[in-house]
């Protein structure tokens, strides 16, 4: 694993792992975020902002006015460990509702072509969906928004050849190794499959997105009826000082 420290504007720097979507890269990125965490928590890595990570890479923002690049290179280089060490850390285990296919307008109207360009049945593209469990590699693109993998191989294909110019908030959606949900709506060309009527980021909660890096998810399939109801119901959420906790396997964080 090749390691480069990349300048990002004037208040960041960019530590980088590699080059693509890999388990190894995902988990020397949690490692670093968590050393990092530590540091700053102790007061030994004064100016840092915040840290900001993606599939591959840590970016960590700091005040300018406080310290620099050259002050603190240093210390967070030696806070990478050794590849072998990495590991993933798990936080917390969800199980979200999904509306899967055309039962309504906005649930999954690219199904049935995607289980034909899979070689699947639309059911079989649903059983494989719901049945993995995959891990949360990043937010990023809308506020709320993740990344989450593996795919079962099958069911990988590449994006849309033209993407939509709306696609509503909630929809599930397939591109390449990975699935997502959107938090709300917005243009994209991702593969929608399905719907889930949670909502995924309020700035009413403690932390405003509800799916962190880390967090593992799988997907019960709901019919019509149920998902139209947990969509009233949920509703409210978006509102509350919480986020719909019920919704955690486990009831609380591992990390």
């Amino acid at each position: 694993m090749s390691v480069r420290i990349l300048d990002c504007g004037d208040t960041a720097l960019t530590v980088e792992f590699g080059d693509g979507v890999d388990r190894r890269l995902l988990a020397a990125v949690a490692a670093l975020d968590q050393a990092l965490a530590g540091l700053v928590a102790r007061g030994e890595l004064c100016g840092v902002v915040e840290t900001v990570p993606t599939f591959r890479s840590l970016t960590v923002i700091y005040d300018p006015l406080r310290t620099t690049r050259g002050e603190i290179e240093p210390t967070i280089r030696a806070a990478i460990g050794p590849p072998a060490a990495a590991s993933v850390a798990h936080g917390r285990r969800w199980q979200l509702p999904v509306c899967y296919g055309d039962q309504s307008a906005a649930c999954g109207p690219d199904l049935d072509d995607l289980a034909a360009a899979c070689g699947l049945t639309p059911a079989e593209v649903v059983g494989l969906h719901s049945k993995a469990t995959y891990d949360v590699y990043m937010l990023g693109f809308l506020p709320g928004f993740p990344f989450m993998g593996d795919l079962p191989a099958v069911l990988s294909r590449p994006r849309r050849s033209e993407p939509r110019l709306r696609v509503p908030a909630g929809s599930v959606a397939t591109a390449g190794t990975l699935t997502a949900i959107y938090p709300s709506a917005s243009p994209g060309g991702w593969h929608l499959i399905g719907a889930c009527p949670v909502p995924l980021f309020s700035a009413t909660w403690p932390q405003a997105a509800l799916l962190l890096p880390g967090d593992r998810v799988s997907f019960r399939a709901v019919e019509h009826a149920e998902y139209r109801a947990l969509l009233g119901e949920l509703a409210a959420a978006r509102t509350s000082p919480r986020p719909p906790e019920w919704l955690l396997l486990d009831g609380a964080a591992e990390r």
